[in-house]
């Protein structure tokens, strides 16, 4: 029996829109001036590391980077419990899988505060058998670690996974741990065309049909 990994921001909650706003709202108290357009290069990173990132080209000294990152988080959680809403398609697949016996697995680079506000929020966490942030490992995506855990955690062969993914940088960190990726775009990125280092691109996981799962392995 295969395994199901998804990501979760951009795969199972349509949040990259609203991590823009609470990146922009934050780095603007530290005077920086971001654009919605500003953030592609970030996206499938932990946000201590999108933090790093613009600290070293901007180097603000009025508030640590540790305090910049939660007021990022904290502003996120805000929005997802203010407008959160579900990609298409999640539900009904996570019901789908769980009936056929599946193991489903949730690796993501955000942290865990905002893991259970999206799991509240979308009322899904009883779908998962295993949930895991790549808070608690060394390295974020795209290093395969949080992929890899999640796998042990289930105990399934990496080469047993299916990872839902929409990022460059999370399917990256998936085919580095040998598993299969669908890349499943964000349509507010963009598509990336070096996502064709995915086994397979679909629009949404309303789109995906079980026979796959066969076809890819």
């Amino acid at each position: 029996m295969k395994t199901i990994i998804f990501d979760m921001d951009g795969v199972l909650i349509d949040s990259e829109p609203l991590w823009k706003i609470a990146e922009i709202e934050a780095f603007a108290k530290v005077g920086l001036n971001t654009k919605k357009t500003d953030f592609a290069e970030s996206v499938g990173l932990r946000i201590d590391e999108v933090v790093q990132l613009w600290h070293d080209k901007v180097k603000w000294t009025s508030k640590t980077i540790k305090e910049v990152e939660d007021d990022i988080v904290n502003i996120l959680i805000r929005e997802i419990n203010k407008q959160g809403k579900e990609m298409q398609g999640v539900t009904p697949l996570l019901k789908q899988l769980k009936a056929k016996g599946y193991k489903i697995g949730l690796a993501t680079s955000s942290y865990q505060r905002i893991i259970d506000a999206v799991l509240q929020k979308l009322n899904i966490a009883k779908y998962f058998d295993v949930v895991h942030s790549a808070e608690n490992e060394n390295f974020g995506k795209p290093h395969p670690a949080v992929f890899m855990t999640t796998a042990d955690k289930l105990n399934s062969k990496y080469a047993d996974c299916l990872v839902f993914e929409d990022s460059l940088n999370g399917v990256i960190s998936a085919k580095s741990a040998r598993m299969k990726v669908i890349a499943v775009p964000e349509e507010c990125n963009g598509v990336n065309p070096k996502l064709i280092i995915a086994d397979k691109i679909i629009n949404s996981l309303a789109d995906f049909e079980l026979d796959l799962i066969d076809e890819l392995f």
